[in-house]
């Protein structure tokens, strides 16, 4: 199969969001994505943008993405967060996430960057394998904390 990978394009967001999508509903979550496609042009190609994002492409088709945004450390300085990486369900094992991947550390190193991190489900098994046969490591003493919207409303900052 070949593919291409590029930065995306303003023009690319419905399919960057139908993958997002697709990536829920495979998470079990797919009535937590709240963003549309609005948001993602007005955070993504505003004046400042708040992501990075690449796009596998192949025959003019949107297959998979890669999202990252900029991240500090006070213990590594620069680092680079992996939001996303999605592969659609009919093309995955086809080298293309692999491509991505490679697109981001490609993009960290010539940004300086000392540490890319990004999160999987532990269930995942296929994802882990994947990030553990390119070098990562995987954290399982380390528990992710959020803070969502309705806690963030109701924080009480007296």
């Amino acid at each position: 199969m070949e593919y291409a990978i590029r930065d995306a394009r303003r023009e690319d967001l419905p399919d960057v969001m139908r993958l997002i999508r697709e990536l829920a509903e495979f998470e079990r979550e797919l009535d937590e994505v709240e963003t549309s496609v609005a948001e993602l042009e007005r955070d993504g190609f505003g004046e400042s943008p708040a992501f990075h994002c690449f796009i596998a492409e192949s025959s003019g088709e949107v297959i998979g993405i890669a999202l990252v945004y900029w991240r500090y450390s006070t213990w590594k300085g620069k680092t680079l967060h992996l939001e996303d990486l999605i592969v659609t369900q009919s093309v995955r094992g086809k080298g293309i996430g692999n491509a991505l991947l490679a697109e981001v550390v490609r993009y960290g190193k010539a940004h300086g960057c000392r540490r890319i991190q990004w999160e999987v489900l532990d269930w995942n098994e296929n994802a882990i394998r994947f990030y553990q046969s390119k070098g990562a490591l995987i954290l399982r003493d380390w528990h992710l904390v959020h803070l969502r919207k309705d806690a963030i409303q109701a924080y009480p900052l007296d």
